[in-house]
């Protein structure tokens, strides 16, 4: 009778505290459809900054004017056994900005580009070309080539995401990332980002659509690390020594407990 009556308690206790679940599951819990109006906050920019690399492209009517001022279209090899245009990857050069904020641009040497939006340089380039009477009628695109976050702990697909859009959400990094598991703390998700030689962490409440809009970090800049922590729950599975709850060796070291107290309390 004693052993049924501790074999119950742990049970008990064992169930408490692997089967609670967090409260805070759903997203945007304050939004009531047809009432709920919410100020977001004004798209913020991604502007380059040393390192950065950038495709830039002149086109005009005139084909042979622009090929001096686009770089070359380079071919990679793909494995050390690949020959031919089956065993390589044709891209587009790209510019990498020096650490004072410079590229080097053919026929017009070193341009200030930080601290610039792609529009920005785009035009910049542009009003350049028709004042040097180089090119009459420009047409400059300029793409991010390496810009990305990263996106870490409880999501499906943890990673870097490519930043291939001028303003990239968290909401978009954390969808290319697969959502967040079931483990994932919605009410504390961390950005951390490099602002003026520091590293400052921001937090976002996903339960909360008017703290997630308002947010200074709602929109994502290059090298941002969004980092999902673990609710209490996946903390809980986790033993000194690595085992969980899930685990065969949690349960027999369980089993193994239980019946050293009833051996000690039969004698």
């Amino acid at each position: 009778m004693k052993f049924c009556k501790i074999l119950s308690l742990a049970l008990m206790v064992l169930a408490a505290v692997s089967c609670s679940t967090p409260k805070e599951i759903s997203y945007f819990q304050d939004l009531q459809p047809g009432v709920t109006e919410l100020t977001i906050t004004d798209p913020v920019e991604i502007k380059v900054r040393p390192k950065d690399k950038l495709s830039i492209l002149v086109n005009a009517q005139d084909q042979k004017l622009t090929n001096m001022f686009n770089l070359p279209i380079v071919s990679q090899q793909i494995g050390q056994e690949s020959m031919g245009s089956s065993g390589t990857s044709r891209g587009v050069s790209g510019y990498t900005v020096d650490t004072d904020g410079y590229i080097n641009f053919p026929v017009l040497g070193k341009i200030k580009v930080e601290g610039m939006s792609r529009e920005q340089i785009a035009e910049h380039l542009t009003g350049l070309l028709k004042e040097q009477e180089l090119i009459k009628d420009p047409v400059v695109t300029v793409e991010f080539m390496n810009l990305g976050v990263s996106v870490l702990g409880e999501v499906n697909r943890p990673g870097r995401i490519s930043i291939n859009r001028d303003n990239m959400t968290i909401l978009d990094a954390l969808s290319e990332a697969g959502d967040l598991t079931i483990f994932g703390k919605r009410e504390k998700v961390l950005v951390l980002r490099q602002e003026n030689g520091k590293q400052r962490v921001y937090g976002v409440n996903l339960c909360s659509a008017d703290h997630i809009y308002t947010s200074p970090v709602y929109y994502l800049q290059q090298n941002d690390v969004v980092y999902v922590t673990p609710n209490d729950t996946k903390s809980r599975q986790s033993t000194v020594n690595g085992n969980t709850v899930r685990s065969t060796s949690f349960w027999i070291s369980l089993a193994s407990l239980i019946t050293s107290i009833a051996v000690l309390i039969a004698k």
